[in-house]
């Protein structure tokens, strides 16, 4: 196993990375820094799309081309050519106290995207599919930095972190209508030294978790057994994907930038890396059909 730094990118928040099997780049977001980037590994080239809002919090390919912004109060189109967006719909408008965060599409094409509380603290944020008519439905509530939304390989249930409440969670859910139910945790993490942030699943089934605060990257059976760690040269791990020709090299985004009033001391925090020689294949990640 070999872990690389890719470039020299120092980012803010480094999330909601997203492997690009058609045209064989990477993109990812910087939240706090209101950009996209995209990286090519065969020229190493990292191009950067500025986005005007307050705080970006993921983002979704779209089959017919763009994105999907997950960012703010909901979620708006993006174009990568002219830079335009469009507002699909907000949700959590008028609330100063939640922003929209993570995301991920299902194998249906439908978004899954999840709001969070910005103090961290309260029980106040939702869980909600947009569907391919840009219809927004709320799935859940209760939760407070839900992150890492991803399917099992029968994609009977969705996988969710619930960062700060320390814990990841488990939905039954029915791939035919997109709705989430029996939420029940599948991984208690408290006391493993950091919380649960972004979150995949591999062709086998295993479900990734980036460790936030621990440095650590973990790989979960099905049955919630942790069955490796994989320790990280930084501490604030964010989020994951895999991508690759073959869907084989582990991406992993960092945190650089304060945050509650503390900093990673490591000295390459915020980093972009990839993690080769896993022997483990990924899956390629769907785009919105909407």
């Amino acid at each position: 196993m070999n872990i690389e730094r890719i470039g020299e990118g120092r980012y803010a928040l480094g999330e909601s990375p997203i492997w690009d099997p058609q045209d064989g780049v990477l993109y990812f977001v910087d939240c706090p820094d209101r950009a996209i980037f995209r990286y090519d590994p065969k020229s190493g080239d990292i191009r950067r799309w500025d986005v005007a809002c307050d705080y970006l919090g993921s983002l979704a390919l779209r089959r017919n081309g763009g994105a999907i912004l997950v960012m703010d109060h909901g979620f708006n189109t993006f174009d990568f050519e002219t830079g335009a967006m469009t507002v699909i719909a907000e949700p959590e408008a008028g609330r100063d106290d939640l922003c929209f965060n993570d995301c991920k599409v299902d194998r249906q094409g439908r978004l899954i995207a999840a709001s969070m509380h910005t103090g961290y603290t309260d029980p106040v944020a939702g869980l909600y599919r947009l569907d391919t008519d840009l219809v927004c439905t709320k799935l859940d509530g209760d939760l407070i930095c839900p992150n890492g939304p991803c399917w099992s390989l029968d994609n009977q249930t969705l996988y969710v972190s619930d960062s700060y409440a320390d814990v990841i969670l488990a939905y039954d859910y029915d791939v035919q209508t997109g709705d989430a139910t029996n939420r029940r945790t599948f991984l208690a993490t408290a006391g493993s030294g950091g919380f649960p942030d972004g979150g995949t699943v591999d062709a086998e089934g295993y479900v990734w978790s980036a460790h936030f605060g621990s440095g650590t990257i973990r790989r979960i059976a099905p049955d919630g057994v942790v069955e490796r760690v994989i320790e990280l040269p930084v501490q604030w791990v964010a989020s994951l994907t895999f991508g690759g020709d073959n869907h084989d090299v582990l991406y992993v985004t960092t945190i650089g930038s304060e945050f509650d009033g503390e900093r990673d001391p490591s000295p390459q925090a915020g980093g972009l890396f990839a993690i080769h020689g896993l022997g483990i294949q990924g899956l390629a990640e769907p785009r919105f059909a909407g």
